[in-house]
């Protein structure tokens, strides 16, 4: 990380605030980057998980070209689709599922991928909130179900401890960048399809529910208002705290990775079956988001 803020400061890597952006400092960008190399290190220990490091490395490459040029969406969606078609064949998605829900698999994981990515706006969310992931599943396969060498899991936690010590701060020495949102997020829903493959137990898309229920419904939020969702905002309901509501960055990523850890927490001790778990997690967030969202922006 030394390395790379010092290569960044050379070159100039750096994120400007703008219309969609939680800062008001220029800050050393791409720091998320060391998750590209865990990724690495973990190909150097066991090659054979060679297919998922490239697509993660193809997927990272573009993300951080993306972070130093703008590119065109159709460039990255074709990088996109090309690693996570490394992914599928790692998997075997495509022999163990028929074409059609391959193709929702497709738009399901690149949605993720890409809702992780607009997640990554205030200090220390992506990291905590990752670190909180990868923690469950590093348990579920101590203590659940083997579904993996530990060592898979253990390298990004420690890139995520690495990356917090420069990240989780009221001024925050770099950010991620989009090469460390996309490929964390990559890495995770790795990790989670094999899991949940293995185990035949969905369950475990739970994981993600804090982030997607954020993401989902301010979609939905500024379609209803008319905008341009590709366009940058402000309108996430962590942005709305962070914001409009002024709360210290660390206490809303703290928020969110405390939430996701309870759910998680429920996903572990309940005999409850998916969708009963699935209506009982997500409705309660959703209320959340639509009654409080609609009261904090009235009162911003």
């Amino acid at each position: 990380m030394i390395c790379y803020f010092k290569i960044a400061n050379h070159y100039n890597i750096i994120d400007k605030p703008n219309e969609r952006s939680s800062h008001s400092e220029i800050t050393i960008r791409g720091g998320g980057i060391i998750f590209v190399f865990s990724t690495l290190s973990v190909v150097v220990l066991h090659p054979e998980f060679w297919l998922p490091v490239l697509g993660i490395l193809i997927i990272g490459v573009i993300s951080f070209i993306d972070d130093r040029i703008t590119l065109s969406g159709k460039i990255r969606i074709l990088f996109h689709l090309t690693a996570v078609t490394l992914l599928f064949v790692f998997l075997n998605i495509f022999q163990l599922f028929p074409w059609w829900m391959c193709g929702i698999l497709y738009i399901i994981v690149i949605g993720i991928i890409n809702a992780y990515n607009f997640m990554d706006g205030i200090n220390g969310i992506t990291g905590l909130y990752s670190l909180v992931i990868l923690g469950a599943l590093q348990y579920i396969n101590y203590k659940i179900s083997a579904f993996i060498h530990p060592d898979v899991i253990w390298l990004p936690i420690i890139a995520c401890f690495v990356f917090l010590y420069f990240n989780f701060r009221k001024k925050a020495k770099c950010f991620a960048g989009d090469v460390g949102s996309v490929t964390i997020a990559f890495y995770i829903l790795f990790l989670l399809l094999k899991l949940i493959i293995q185990t035949n137990n969905y369950s475990y898309v739970l994981f993600l529910a804090v982030y997607g229920v954020d993401a989902i419904l301010t979609i939905l939020h500024r379609l209803l208002l008319k905008q341009n969702i590709f366009d940058a905002h402000r309108l996430h309901f962590y942005q709305i705290l962070a914001n409009e509501q002024k709360w210290p960055h660390l206490w809303v990523s703290a928020l969110y990775g405390f939430l996701q850890l309870v759910i998680i927490c429920l996903v572990f001790f309940t005999t409850f079956n998916f969708w009963t778990l699935f209506l009982m997690i997500n409705l309660p967030l959703a209320l959340i988001y639509v009654v409080l969202k609609k009261k904090l922006m009235i009162k911003a």
